[in-house]
């Protein structure tokens, strides 16, 4: 016959076992699932637009704040709503640059205190300077017109110089295929971008679709891109369609200092 000692332990022993199986189980059952960590989203390609010559009037200031994604503003210095609307876009949550006029090769109409190859570098350095400080949270400097200026390596060793003190970058427009940026700007170690595609040169609803698609290919292709539109209503009503869109299919829509490098 089994001692009762002998029983007491075999009792014990199995009572432990079954306390030892009821932590295990209930330890499993409340410690916490791990959560799925899903991949990123997969990026088709970065979308920098700039949107050129504010500062004449406020009459799409409207349009672009119903814009929810990231778009730059060039702004034109000394004119009666630069500051206004410099700062009403940069509240929205808009990059602000100085869109600096400068002289084209054509003999169109000028702003005032445009830039020109016949200046001195100190009168050049001057302009630049004041109309910097004239505007606010200005994040780099982009040309107004200037197939003549940018050509010219003088010039632009001057601009691209105040903006190196100043820690801004430039947007070439790219009017000219003679540009010196590209080239002066790496040598000064200047961050630069440069325009890839206009977007309204026909004020056409269906065009600019279409000029926007040919940026998302190129976005898509190279991994960012740049398209310049300007100040115009059909412009912003446009980018208030297709750029939501383009979200969706994976364009992340970013400001041009993000590309300039």
């Amino acid at each position: 016959m089994i001692s009762k000692e002998r029983r007491y332990e075999t009792i014990i022993g199995v009572l432990l076992i079954v306390v030892i199986i009821n932590i295990v189980f209930f330890t499993v059952s409340i410690r916490p699932k791990r959560r799925e960590v899903l991949p990123p989203a997969q990026i088709k390609g970065k979308i920098a637009i700039v949107l050129d010559d504010w500062g004449y009037n406020l009459n799409n200031l409207a349009a672009a704040k119903s814009i929810n994604l990231p778009f730059t503003a060039a702004v034109l210095p000394n004119l009666k709503y630069s500051k206004a609307v410099a700062s009403e876009l940069h509240e929205h949550g808009c990059e602000i640059i100085l869109h600096l006029p400068m002289q084209p090769r054509e003999k169109w109409n000028l702003e005032k205190d445009t830039v020109s190859v016949s200046m001195s570098g100190s009168a050049v350095k001057k302009i630049l300077e004041k109309d910097l400080s004239s505007l606010v949270y200005v994040d780099g400097v982009s040309n107004h017109m200037g197939s003549l200026a940018t050509e010219n390596p003088k010039v632009m060793t001057e601009v691209l110089g105040v903006l190196k003190e100043k820690k801004l970058f430039f947007l070439d427009s790219y009017v000219t295929s003679r540009s010196a940026v590209p080239e002066l700007a790496r040598k000064m170690n200047v961050p630069f971008a440069k325009r890839d595609i206009f977007l309204d040169n026909k004020n056409d609803a269906d065009y600019i679709r279409q000029q926007l698609l040919k940026l998302k290919a190129r976005a898509r292709s190279r991994g960012w891109a740049v398209g310049i539109g300007h100040d115009r209503k059909v412009t912003l009503e446009v980018l208030g369609e297709m750029m939501p869109r383009l979200d969706k299919e994976g364009y992340k829509f970013v400001f041009v200092s993000e590309i300039a490098r």
